[in-house]
């Protein structure tokens, strides 16, 4: 297997936590995305979509989802769980997976890609070449403002998002609170339960992966 990465971009960022919670070693190929890497004809055969994080199988199969290279791992190495020991768990972690994905993700990058001046014809990652839409932004910059006071109050009586345990929901928020601190959304200092849970979460080895 090898996992087609970049360091700059938070959606393989996930993968690479993850990766090191479970203290799995998978060779990396690092793609250059500002210099249009994700385009090239050979990148762009194994996922036609030229986005990262792609996990390439042995089998030359490519998974290209952030939850199914996830799934493809704990499949393989359950222990430590990141997606649930039973079925009741797996569905609510990916429950709340789905909504910090749509709610926040998705809303600071439609809030940072419509903004952000190196992206004028990149509103969306992919083939597709999409101005951007200052609308979206200032929409985006709103839903952000909702999923962190939303993450607060869940975490006002929760160690972690999904209760006791670490799981890939707290990786996917840590990464969605890093990445709006980079689109100039950062509202931690002001919600003190994200902030706690926050402190608790980047000091963890796997948070620099």
């Amino acid at each position: 297997m090898k996992l087609y990465d970049s360091a700059t971009a938070p959606s393989p960022r996930r993968v690479r936590i993850f990766l090191s919670e479970k203290g799995v070693k998978i060779p990396t190929v690092q793609l250059d995305l500002r210099a249009g890497e994700q385009f090239q004809p050979e990148f762009r055969a194994l996922n036609p979509q030229c986005t990262v994080p792609v996990l390439q199988l042995d089998s030359g199969a490519g998974i290209t989802d952030v939850i199914a290279i996830c799934r493809y791992i704990e499949e393989l190495h359950p222990a430590p769980s990141l997606m649930g020991r039973d079925a009741e768990e797996r569905a609510l972690i990916e429950c709340w997976v789905r909504r910090i994905e749509w709610d926040g993700i998705v809303a600071i990058q439609e809030a940072f890609r419509n903004s952000a001046p190196g992206l004028e014809h990149r509103a969306l990652p992919g083939p597709l070449p999409l101005d951007q839409i200052p609308a979206l932004a200032e929409r985006g910059r709103l839903r952000s403002a909702h999923f962190f006071a939303w993450l607060d109050a869940r975490l006002a009586d929760h160690a972690y998002v999904c209760g006791s345990d670490f799981t890939i929901a707290d990786i996917s928020a840590l990464v969605a609170t890093d990445f709006a601190a980079r689109a100039k959304l950062d509202l931690r200092a002001k919600l003190r339960h994200l902030e706690r849970w926050y402190d608790d979460v980047a000091s963890r080895p796997s948070a620099k992966a």
